[in-house]
């Protein structure tokens, strides 16, 4: 999930893993294992900034249908809510706690699933496109906004079946706009544009061509839809890393000026092999895990 403040300054996001799929530690192991590299991902943005990404083992993972824990943090599913309580260290150089809760209440749940390869070996699931999210973490991030809650499966590494992706999510006027473009390891390409509206339903979309503009601090290509005569533009730098960024971004879809939060991961890059001692610095590995309760 993330979430951006009313006034754009600061946001934040939340990855869930079961199958850490960017720890070296996972890469390291073989990937045999998913449930012993399990993580809750917390990235705050703007003033305060801190992010924070522990690899924890099989002791730490804890499930229901309504529940996923890891560790001293959690994702609660209330039928109405997802709350998500916190209690993590940032990583170096910045390590210190990040603490507190995030409150997403969606406008409405989707019952939308895309395969993203043509076996389905890779899924996308844009749960709740629209909601409102309340932010009240350490570091004086407390806020409210826009935000939004989605979910990707896979059955191989995203590494070997995809070269490069961006996807974007930005709020418009009556509905959400999700895009997703992909260039597939067999040269063969995925372009979609659905928009949801606020009873959340689904309908795929004709947007704009894929415009290019400004590479990441990491010269990370990056490109999504704009208008002709359009040229996006980053507003607030959120991720940056050699093989992905995340950042707020303007642009005009069909007439209409928006501003979302877009990626764009680089997988060729992510296949090198140097790649994963430095990302080890960031990501430690914690195995063992007791819950007390």
């Amino acid at each position: 999930m993330d979430g951006v403040s009313l006034d754009g300054t600061r946001a934040v996001s939340v990855i869930a893993f079961i199958g850490s799929v960017f720890s070296p530690w996972y890469g390291w192991s073989g990937r045999r294992d998913p449930e012993n590299h399990c993580c809750i991902n917390v990235a705050t943005y703007g003033p305060g900034s801190r992010f924070t990404m522990t690899d924890r083992g099989r002791p730490a993972l804890r499930r229901s249908a309504d529940t996923f824990e890891v560790g001293p943090s959690r994702l609660h599913w209330t039928g109405t809510q997802l709350i998500i309580d916190i209690n993590e260290w940032g990583a170096p150089p910045m390590v210190t706690p990040v603490r507190g809760q995030i409150i997403l209440t969606p406008q409405a749940v989707t019952g939308m699933e895309v395969m993203l390869t043509p076996d389905a070996a890779h899924i996308w699931r844009p749960f709740a496109p629209t909601c409102h999210i309340a932010v009240n973490l350490t570091q004086g991030h407390q806020w409210e906004g826009h935000g939004y809650f989605d979910a990707n499966f896979g059955t191989r590494a995203l590494e070997q079946d995809f070269d490069f992706w961006t996807w974007g999510r930005y709020p418009m006027q009556d509905r959400a706009l999700c895009i997703y473009d992909a260039t597939r390891r067999d040269g063969t390409t995925l372009d979609l544009a659905v928009e949801i509206d606020s009873a959340g339903e689904v309908r795929e979309t004709t947007a704009p061509p894929r415009t290019r503009f400004a590479r990441s601090l990491w010269q990370v290509k990056r490109e999504t839809r704009a208008d002709a005569g359009t040229m996006p533009r980053q507003r607030l730098n959120m991720l940056d890393a050699p093989f992905y960024s995340r950042s707020l971004v303007e642009t005009r879809i069909n007439g209409e000026a928006t501003t979302g939060v877009h990626e764009a991961l680089d997988l060729r890059r992510f296949r090198q092999p140097l790649l994963k001692p430095m990302l080890a610095v960031r990501v430690p590995r914690r195995a063992g895990w007791t819950f007390t309760d």
